[in-house]
């Protein structure tokens, strides 16, 4: 029966069903810092079982810098209203192009807050429908923070207390973590521009060190290029050729 459906291009939903619909996923290319910003929220533990503080965070896509937070009790569209303009009056890039990346949260499409990101002239973009790894930036900063040996698993006890621990989290983070993303510089080095006399430093020790023991090295010294650009989701050469020449980001 299955056989003759399709045969006669009958195997299809007969129901009143909405006919599904394909989604492509969001592309976005940056190549300097505050061109792509991704954010999301996620719970912290309080030590009340059932309770939970909700944490804001921006990450930028290029550096991977924090570049704002903050820690509330609920999920509002006021607070994240709150938040983008806190970030953008931080890095003084009010008016610029920018494209701001997230789920599909109800603060994140809120009708207040996407007139708060037109108005600033930010750009909104969506992850697919229930496809998590759309935001890896985000989800991927979430599990550092909450794999640290130092987080407090048992729960906090105050909101003051959230908000502290999260502020020396984003301090270490920016300042101190050697993130592998960007070849074990800090986001702070590769946001503000610090990174290429870094690895211009970092070339010149590796070469002295093989020069004096060549016996050590098989090959040659560890490849410590930086990325020109970071991409979020895989995308063709041409594609990618093009948006970098352009220097904008594929809408949603």
């Amino acid at each position: 029966m299955y056989r003759v459906l399709r045969e006669e291009k009958m195997n299809t939903s007969r129901s009143r069903t909405n006919t599904p619909v394909k989604r492509t996923p969001p592309t976005h290319v940056a190549t300097a810092p505050n061109q792509v910003w991704t954010w999301d929220i996620t719970w912290l533990n309080a030590f009340i079982k059932g309770q939970y503080y909700k944490l804001y965070l921006i990450v930028d896509m290029f550096s991977r810098l924090i570049v704002a937070h903050e820690v509330w009790e609920e999920e509002t569209a006021k607070h994240a209203e709150y938040l983008v303009r806190k970030a953008t009056l931080s890095q003084g890039i009010a008016g610029r192009p920018l494209v701001l990346h997230s789920d599909n949260g109800s603060p994140m499409k809120a009708a207040t807050f996407q007139t708060t990101l037109e108005k600033l002239g930010v750009q909104s973009s969506f992850s697919r429908p229930r496809v998590s790894n759309d935001n890896p930036y985000s989800e991927a900063l979430f599990k550092t923070m909450k794999y640290r040996p130092q987080y407090p698993f048992k729960g906090f006890k105050t909101l003051e207390e959230a908000r502290s621990w999260v502020n020396e989290f984003v301090k270490w983070y920016n300042t101190d973590h050697f993130h592998s993303g960007i070849n074990f510089i800090s986001p702070y080095q590769r946001h503000y521009g610090l990174d290429k006399q870094i690895m211009e430093n970092r070339i010149k020790t590796y070469e002295e060190a093989k020069a004096k023991h060549p016996e050590r090295w098989t090959k040659n010294i560890r490849d410590w290029s930086l990325p020109e650009y970071v991409a979020l989701n895989p995308i063709s050469e041409e594609e990618l050729e093009n948006i970098i020449k352009g220097k904008v980001s594929k809408p949603n």
